[in-house]
């Protein structure tokens, strides 16, 4: 297909029908335009996700797929066609698409199409749902919208179909178990199990046989021969939830299941092979543990051939009002509640150094203070002072810093990260100190999930206090 025309010229001129005919044969949705974001063919399948009841022949890329007036460049999206064209090649991103059923997250590439002289003069574009995260409120999955969230959705998209260790860096509470399971999800593996290591729960003593497995006999209490997770999560992923709490003994035994794809059975000789993924998550600086001599050097680059780092909710306080209307769902299904403008100003007025955890935990308390069908100001205001982050029922507490400004009166102050640290320890201290039940009692008691429960017990009792 040559051109040697203008512009004008070459919107005019019709693709070649083998090319109309290979676009109309693909299952997912294609799309060919020129140099000014034209579409010159859309494929059956393009037309029924993107515009069933109207013609899209001559209209351009960014009005039907993100109903923009202007190119995404100018609208404040990456453009996979002016990065094409500084690149001269292939180009893919995820975008968010406006479709027949609603805003959905797009995994785009785009492939240029040259002339006789070498000139970029058509483009072809693959649109693929990303079905792990939506734009909009939803009972589960990954949930948002905001720049930080989609950068971080295109590295998952990205390196999910190949076999790379992936390592997810980020705060406790912003989702890295979600994160692992949409890269599981998007990967060739989907179709075998996700099997999930608690690393921070797992005693040092029990942490090889339960990785492993163990035969019979092989220490006290081994009665019967015990598959271990690793030959669970064969064919699909391992994920390695909180890594850095590995103990140095078993990072050499997991360094070298990773470098040569085998491991055998505690009590055992023989050599087993893993198929498996493997996926970590920690909320440590695995860099400065590197530094300090509490991590292995080779074992941090076996598992971080991939680093993705989740954005604190902070860091996209818009999404906020999204994930929200989700969480209610979650906590509260039966009852259809609403927030108010006042409360969701609030909401977002919050740090909430437990990130997407501590959202959904205050949630829960405000739909319990609530006895109508809306969130008001004042649920949010007693869902927050009865948090662990007020500490108000609890003698010699720290002093708060003081409140920033928020709409409405009366709402509670939030302490800077330092006076947090000081008011959390010494508040867990006086509870652990108190409390007769059990460690689940205390971490309901808390709002919080064991697990996080027993870090915070791990941590402070290596803080000596």
């Amino acid at each position: 297909m040559a051109y040697t025309g203008s512009e004008h010229e070459r919107v005019n001129v019709k693709p070649l029908p083998e090319l109309m005919s290979y676009l109309e044969g693909l299952s997912d949705p294609h799309i060919l335009f020129d140099t000014q974001y034209r579409i010159l063919a859309a494929n059956a399948a393009y037309r029924r996700q993107f515009s069933p009841e109207r013609s899209v022949i001559g209209r351009t890329c960014y009005e039907v797929s993100h109903h923009f007036s202007v190119p995404c460049e100018q609208a404040g999206e990456s453009c996979p066609l002016v990065l094409s064209r500084q690149s001269r090649q292939r180009e893919r991103l995820v975008h968010l698409h406006h479709t027949a059923k609603g805003e959905a997250y797009v995994n785009v590439e785009l492939i240029p199409l040259s002339d006789a002289r070498g000139e970029q003069v058509l483009f072809v574009e693959k649109m693929e749902a990303l079905r792990v995260a939506q734009s909009q409120s939803a009972a589960q999955g990954l949930i948002g919208r905001a720049p930080e969230f989609q950068r971080m959705l295109g590295l998952v998209a990205r390196v999910a179909p190949s076999q790379a260790s992936v390592l997810l860096l980020g705060e406790s509470g912003t989702g890295k178990e979600l994160v692992a399971r949409a890269v599981h999800e998007a990967s060739t593996r989907s179709q075998r199990p996700l099997v999930a290591v608690d690393c921070s729960s797992l005693p040092e003593n029990l942490f090889e046989s339960e990785l492993f497995g163990h035969e019979r006999g092989a220490f006290t209490g081994a009665n019967v021969a015990t598959t271990g997770l690793i030959e669970s999560a064969s064919g699909g992923t391992l994920l390695l939830d909180e890594v850095g709490d590995i103990p140095l003994t078993m990072q050499v035994k997991l360094l070298r299941l990773l470098e040569t794809g085998t491991y055998r059975r505690v009590g055992s000789t023989e050599l087993r092979h893993a198929d498996i993924r493997v996926v970590s998550a920690t909320h440590r600086d695995l860099e400065q543990m590197v530094a300090q001599g509490g991590f292995r050097e080779d074992l941090y680059y076996r598992l971080s051939t991939f680093p993705i780092r989740l954005p604190a909710l902070r860091e996209r306080p818009d999404d906020i009002a999204l994930l929200a209307v989700a969480l209610l769902e979650r906590v509260a299904p039966q009852r259809k509640l609403l927030i108010s403008a006042a409360s969701m100003a609030l909401l977002q007025a919050q740090d909430f150094p437990g990130n997407v955890r501590e959202l959904r935990n205050l949630l829960e308390r405000a739909a319990l203070l609530c006895d109508g069908d809306t969130i008001e100001v004042t649920h949010v205001q007693q869902a927050l002072r009865s948090g662990l982050r007020a500490s108000v029922s609890l003698p010699d507490r720290a002093p708060l810093a003081p409140a920033k400004a928020v709409a409405g009166d009366g709402a509670p102050a939030v302490p800077t990260p330092g006076v947090l640290q000081t008011v959390a320890r010494s508040a867990l201290q006086q509870l652990l100190a108190g409390h007769q039940g059990s460690r689940a009692e205390l971490a309901r008691k808390l709002g919080i999930s064991e697990r996080s429960l027993y870090r915070k017990i791990k941590n402070l009792n290596r803080s000596g206090q």
